[in-house]
């Protein structure tokens, strides 16, 4: 494919993605139906819809309309690119400009605030409570694409030998600067599920920041510990490659607990899985992990479609999970236990103010210690704090 014909694919995708169809369907069922396309247009052609997705506001802008030939137009102009050398009618080339897009070009004045930095209008005052005279910096961060990192499994590898291990498959990687399991990807990094670092349980895919967050948790050798909202369990497996303690792994959803095990295989620890009506136990837990359902704010670099998704009903309904969680978490823990709450959010409703009702509503509890990454280059941004009756 040309590189005009990529452009006209990607309209194609956020066209359907603009009309319903969630994002990464689209670029499935365009896939399917475009066989022809290699491996490296299929990637050119995500990789636009998700720069798209990413500034969609400040491209629509741009571009004159929040169509997904708007927002080429809007990206591609923001990043330079000679449009009249993409839209040129040619085969298979989307059609040339039209008189009025060049005059919306021509008129186009600087964008400022929450249209800039691609933050939906509605949510920019509570970003801008939570990030103070930050809101512009780290929300114009996600407006371009996040680092891959990869997290050396302690329990079968160290860092150089993980490293070496990924080098000889053609995987360029470098050190996190201060998370010491951590490895940035710099090269190749759709070659690592056939690499033998990853099928021998080497390394896992996992943020830094959320690394850091496992690392945060107070585990210590023989506590019986609950990640109450699981998941895929990528916080459990690192809690698990470092301390030996007996990890349970929970969530309300039991489909989303079905890669653990084939994970915790490959990475050679032990996880159970509990259903809900498991999560009882007289004696209760050591600690609890609530890993939250959340707005996903701060890793909207790899999620741009949940920028657009989220609503204010939406996010009250999650704060309101959130609390429920924290309660339900306090109820399985032990008298002298603990619980650590963590998003990957930015937003202070869903994270200090999240602990402090929490704190309000549960005498004898009390907030020792609390962190907050912001997105950047080192990772995503997350929350955690912890709690101890």
């Amino acid at each position: 494919m040309t590189p005009a014909a990529r452009v006209s694919a990607a309209i194609e995708v956020l066209d359907r993605y603009l009309d319903g169809t969630p994002l990464e369907k689209a670029l499935t069922n365009w896939g399917r139906q475009n066989r022809y396309a290699g491996s490296k247009d299929r990637a050119a052609v995500r990789d636009h819809v998700f720069s798209a997705c990413r500034r969609m506001r400040s491209a629509a802008a741009i571009g004159g309309a929040r169509t997904g030939r708007g927002l080429m137009i809007g990206l591609l102009s923001a990043d330079g690119v000679d449009l009249q050398e993409v839209f040129t009618g040619d085969r298979f080339a989307p059609a040339p400009l039209t008189p009025e897009e060049l005059t919306h070009l021509e008129s186009c004045v600087e964008m400022f605030g929450d249209e800039a930095v691609d933050c939906p209008d509605w949510l920019w005052p509570d970003v801008v409570q939570a990030l103070g005279a930050a809101a512009s910096e780290v929300f114009g961060s996600q407006q371009s694409r996040a680092p891959t990192f990869l997290r050396v499994n302690l329990a079968k590898a160290d860092l150089p030998s993980a490293q070496a291990s990924l080098a000889d498959d053609g995987i360029e990687t470098v050190p996190h600067p201060t998370q010491d399991t951590a490895l940035e990807i710099r090269s190749n990094p759709r070659r690592l599920q056939q690499s033998t670092a990853y099928t021998d349980g080497l390394v896992e895919l996992q943020d830094a920041s959320s690394q850091a967050i496992s690392d945060f948790v107070p585990v210590e050798t023989g506590q019986n510990i609950l990640d109450l909202c699981a998941g895929g369990g990528g916080k459990t497996l690192a809690m698990a490659a470092r301390v030996h303690a007996d990890f349970y792994a929970h969530d309300i959803d039991p489909k989303r607990l079905a890669p653990i095990k084939e994970r915790a295989k490959r990475a050679g620890v032990a996880v159970k899985l509990l259903q809900s009506d498991q999560l009882g136990r007289a004696e209760g837990f050591d600690g609890v992990l609530c890993d939250a359902p959340c707005s996903g704010s701060g890793s909207w670099r790899r999620s741009p479609e949940g920028k657009w998704s989220l609503t204010p009903k939406r996010l009250e309904e999650l704060c309101q999970i959130q609390a429920d969680i924290l309660d339900q978490a306090a109820s399985l823990v032990q008298p002298d236990g603990w619980i650590v709450y963590a998003t990957c959010s930015v937003l202070a409703c869903e994270n200090e103010d999240q602990v402090s009702a929490f704190l309000k509503r549960n005498p004898g509890w009390t907030l020792e210690r609390s962190l907050q990454f912001h997105p950047d280059e080192a990772g995503d941004g997350l929350y955690a704090a912890l709690l101890r009756r």
